[in-house]
């Protein structure tokens, strides 16, 4: 039916069928404004209606660089290296000239104070002390005879005196008897001054023979030793000692410190070192003395000046050696279980020598804090005040676009400046 329809309608003259599509197209207008449906051409000519803005997105949150506070131990060193060298010592030389008959020690022996080392045949020959003595007994001979003359010199003259008094003796005899007892006087006087010569020669020869034995100083260790038998040695300029002892219970450590470092060095102060020989074992003393003048060959012409700093260490088993090199510390200053900061938050102190740095909290906020520093190394600081433990320390200024809060009263102190009385 539709095709005959279809066949009719193309059967129609021009302008009919153009009559027909116009009823058709306001029929469909009509039945779209009855459904509510907007004509295409309405919805051509309509303008668009404008988008609702897009919400700004949020700015990332800035980045703080912290560095957070805990405690911890720390100390403050000066490094240096240094030689291990005898404590205590003495060389032993002779004290008579002759030959070494006997050595009957060798290096490393340990010997006791007063114990024979070395036995000396001395140049002098033996028989002088004998005939010295010999001597001696001829004088105390001598002195008793002429004691017993002055007696009865003496006595002659007393009678003479009591018989002049009667005058009953002739003025010859009496001054004969005088003459005689003044006479026996000075024989005695002159026998008496020859032996206390002769003691002194005597307690000589004694002290050479006791000499011949050479004993040792102290107690100790030989160390070193030069004599061997059949030696001949002088007493009146030795060029070697014959051997040395040494007490090597402690040594000492003789350590090269620079001119820069070692104006902060003080008696007392603690120090310790290593030691090749002993890895990983340390050793520690105090400090004792400060040489003060340069090590041989430092401070001349532009150089650098070295001084020689000595402290001593226990050496009970012996196990260091003289010659041992040593890494050496000295402890300057030392805190324990102290609030620690890395140093490298602290710039320059105030005129008051305190550090500002600025604290974020756990909301982020940024507030301004002077620290009181103690203890201060290359890469931590001692926080006497200022801080407390756990927190946090922007590291650098403050990023761009965050401001520091504005106290409220500018007349009014902030906390840490009350915190800083408080400490001090």
């Amino acid at each position: 039916m539709a095709a005959d329809q279809q066949d009719r309608t193309s059967r129609l003259p021009a302008r009919a069928r153009r009559a027909t599509a116009a009823y058709v197209a306001a029929a469909l207008l009509s039945l779209a404004a009855v459904a509510g449906i907007p004509s295409v051409s309405a919805q051509a000519t309509k303008p668009p209606s404008p988008a609702a803005p897009a919400a700004p997105a949020a700015p990332p949150p800035v980045k703080l660089d912290t560095v957070t506070a805990q405690r911890g131990d720390i100390r403050d060193t000066i490094a240096a290296t240094g030689k291990l060298q005898l404590h205590k010592w003495a060389d032993v030389y002779p004290q008579i000239g002759g030959q070494v008959k006997d050595v009957p020690v060798a290096i490393g022996d340990t010997v006791k104070a007063d114990q024979p080392l070395i036995e000396i045949t001395p140049t002098q020959q033996p028989t002088k002390a004998e005939s010295n003595r010999a001597q001696m007994a001829r004088l105390q001979a001598d002195l008793a005879d002429q004691r017993a003359q002055l007696d009865f010199a003496e006595l002659q003259f007393k009678r003479q005196t009591q018989l002049k008094a009667q005058n009953a003796t002739r003025e010859e005899a009496f001054e004969s008897a005088r003459m005689s007892a003044s006479s026996a006087s000075a024989r005695v006087d002159a026998i008496t001054a020859q032996i206390r010569e002769l003691e002194a020669t005597l307690k000589i020869d004694e002290e050479a023979r006791q000499k011949t034995t050479v004993k040792a100083p102290i107690a100790g260790t030989v160390v070193s030793l030069a004599a061997r038998p059949g030696q001949m040695v002088t007493a009146a300029q030795p060029a070697a000692p014959l051997l040395r002892i040494a007490d090597l219970s402690d040594m000492t450590v003789a350590a090269r410190v620079a001119e820069n470092d070692v104006t902060r060095l003080r008696p007392g102060m603690d120090a310790s070192f290593t030691t090749p020989g002993y890895p990983g074992k340390h050793w520690s003393g105090k400090l004792r003395q400060v040489i003060p003048i340069p090590a041989d060959g430092t401070g001349d012409q532009g150089k650098q000046a070295f001084y020689i700093v000595l402290f001593e260490v226990k050496n009970p088993n012996h196990a260091l050696m003289s010659g041992m090199s040593a890494q050496v510390q000295f402890v300057v200053a030392q805190a324990r279980d102290a609030l620690l900061l890395p140093a490298k938050v602290l710039g320059a102190p105030d005129d008051d020598g305190l550090y500002d740095v600025n604290v974020v909290d756990n909301a982020r906020q940024i507030s301004p804090r002077k620290l009181k520093v103690g203890v201060r190394t290359g890469q931590q600081a001692q926080i006497l005040a200022g801080l407390d433990d756990g927190d946090k320390v922007l590291v650098g200024p403050v990023p761009r676009g965050l401001a520091l809060p504005v106290a409220p009263n500018a007349g009014t102190r902030p906390p840490v400046a009350s915190a800083l009385e408080a400490h001090q």
